[in-house]
């Protein structure tokens, strides 16, 4: 009897062991976003790359070929607070990098608060929570939420309301920086910027190819005779603006996360689990002399995943790849656009928006009297003087939708959309726009420029021009999880879905404002 009841217990015991270390949740989780990384280049240059850096998240992991942001107009900051919060940019108080400021009729970052001589940012402006935050929330304030970026707005992204700690990179001083909400440096970047910070060692700093010249693919010959060499003196004004745009930086920020798994001993503390929030850069890089930067952006995928590696290594020294999720996604676009040089003759012309705003008010001041009518030029939309309107007892929508016709006829201009066309259209743009933009904070106007063109933001100092450009790729975002069976798949991928995603691989409450279920993983 005693044998039996011996026995019984062994198994009660064993079966019961056996299932905590199935319902066992991952101790760390590691959100990465690459800005703008494209498909097409990862699996172009796969050959190239080591075994345990994209390779890794191609062949054990859930590998989605084409995540669709499907907005117009998303950019690194609004694409990240959709993956971090499965919601629209409309909804997630992020709908791009810079906000028009009706009050100072100027542009500003849209989560800097205060002036921005602070360099304060905060996410005050976030206004959902993220998977940063649901992870704050589920280990009752015990697991540490950190991350790294040489980006202010990345960095409070993917730390979120409560996050311990989100560092970026001052490009006034090269120090690495935070802000009041997080309080104090951690210790490893606190030493960091006594010795080794940027502005420590920039002149010594340079950026070669990684590999020899003829074995780079797809490269035009007179770009295989001098390799490109970039320095970073400290005397040029933007260096630190120039370095930050350079794969030397993505090394930088790796080693910041290597410290931190290390010496922070991330998923290695009690029950809580940790998250560890990195952004690279995958962009162009439009420092290049001769406008053609496709050895260069070759060269950047290599040495990125080479910074893959390393950090995937640190995991597995310290809690171990099979104690962690490691979700990583592009921002869903590419900015390749540079002017075409004219010898090519391809159709097109330079946009001022200086030159509109006047026809424009000029226009509405024929049609309802003298006036100052535009407010603001800002990206894409146009803001119409509130106070003139006012003044003149005229309805905003009337004058609106004069301008739009107006406007249209201008070269340049491919469509123009009223406010009123937005909230009430029935197409496919219209509810685009209306994921977009959100209903606090937009413009009377919303244009399209025509591609091909160069639309010069000259309204203000310096003057930016932006070449304008609407074609499409494929970007990607790729989830390795132990519970996670490898897969690839080529069907799109809504990009809301991935914060839903991964909280139900954690087993915890998805974001706040999350819009759709996660995928079946």
């Amino acid at each position: 009897m005693k044998k039996i009841l011996t026995t019984v217990i062994c198994s009660l015991v064993g079966i019961n062991t056996m299932l905590m270390a199935e319902s066992a949740r991952p101790r760390l989780v590691v959100g990465i976003v690459v800005d703008q990384l494209r498909t097409d280049y990862i699996e172009y240059l796969r050959r190239h790359f080591g075994e345990r850096g994209f390779n890794l998240l191609m062949q054990k992991g859930a590998y989605m070929r084409d995540v669709d942001f499907s907005t117009p107009g998303i950019d690194a900051a609004s694409a990240t607070a959709v993956a971090m919060t499965g919601s629209d940019p409309a909804l997630s108080g992020v709908p791009s990098a810079e906000t028009y400021d009706r009050q100072t009729r100027s542009s500003r970052p849209v989560l800097l608060a205060g002036t921005q001589g602070r360099r304060n940012y905060t996410p005050e402006n976030l206004l959902l929570s993220t998977v940063s935050d649901e992870i704050a929330i589920d280990g009752i304030g015990l697991g540490g939420i950190y991350s790294i970026a040489t980006d202010p707005q990345l960095a409070v992204l993917l730390a979120g309301h409560a996050g311990t700690s989100a560092v970026w990179l001052d490009t006034e001083t090269g120090r690495w920086a935070t802000s009041d909400w997080y309080k104090s440096l951690p210790m490893p970047v606190a030493l960091l910027n006594r010795t080794g910070s940027p502005a420590a060692k920039l002149d010594t700093m340079k950026w070669e190819p990684a590999m020899k010249l003829d074995l780079y693919p797809g490269i035009p010959a007179q770009k295989r005779y001098y390799p490109f060499r970039y320095t970073f003196p400290t005397n040029d004004r933007d260096a630190y603006s120039r370095w930050a745009a350079s794969p030397p930086a993505n090394k930088e920020v790796t080693d910041i996360a290597v410290d931190y798994i290390n010496q922070l001993k991330l998923g290695s503390r009690g029950d809580g689990i940790d998250m560890l929030g990195v952004a690279y850069s995958a962009a162009p890089f439009k420092y290049v002399k001769d406008g053609d930067y496709r050895l260069e952006l070759e060269d950047t995928y290599i040495r990125l995943d080479r910074q893959l590696e390393r950090l995937f290594d640190a995991i597995d020294k310290g809690p171990g790849m099979d104690n962690t999720v490691v979700y990583l996604t592009s921002t869903g676009y590419y900015d390749d656009a540079n002017p075409d040089d004219p010898k090519y003759r391809i159709p097109g012309g330079r946009f001022s928006k200086k030159r509109a705003v006047s026809l424009l008010n000029a226009m509405l001041s024929a049609s309802y009297g003298n006036g100052d009518y535009v407010e603001g030029f800002h990206g894409n939309q146009i803001y119409l003087d509130r106070r003139t309107l006012e003044s003149k007892r005229l309805d905003a929508t009337d004058v609106a939708r004069a301008a739009r016709d107006f406007l249209s006829k201008m070269s340049g201009i491919g469509s123009v959309y009223t406010y009123s066309d937005i909230i009430s259209g029935t197409s496919a743009k219209a509810e685009s726009l209306r994921r977009a933009l959100p209903a606090a904070g937009c413009g009377d106007l919303y244009i399209d420029f025509q591609p091909g063109w160069t639309v010069s933001d000259d309204t203000s100092y310096p003057v930016k021009d932006k070449p304008t450009r609407s074609s499409m790729v494929s970007t990607p975002a790729f989830i390795l999880a132990p519970e996670v069976a490898p897969r690839t798949i080529d069907s799109p991928v809504d990009a809301r879905r991935l914060a839903p995603t991964v909280t139900q691989i954690l087993r915890i409450r998805s974001p706040n404002g999350a819009q759709l279920r996660p995928l079946a993983l």
